[in-house]
């Protein structure tokens, strides 16, 4: 089988309140996510509600590219 007309692929999740702040002392880093989509069900990026360490709250984590 050929891995590139897999149904699931990994994506990787980017907090978008760190990326705004970009060079606030506040913030130490990024928070990011790996988690799996099936390609067919969401061909959109996927945008999900996870915690954010460096916020310290529940943000929106959205897909970037690899």
């Amino acid at each position: 089988m050929a891995k590139g007309k897999d149904v699931r692929i990994r994506v990787i999740l980017e907090c978008t309140s760190c990326v705004r702040k970009g060079t606030n002392k506040e913030s130490m880093g990024i928070s990011r996510y790996s988690t799996q989509k099936n390609r067919h069900n969401t061909p959109r990026q996927l945008e999900l509600r996870k915690f954010c360490c460096y916020c310290r709250k529940h943000t929106i984590h959205n897909e970037i590219k690899k």
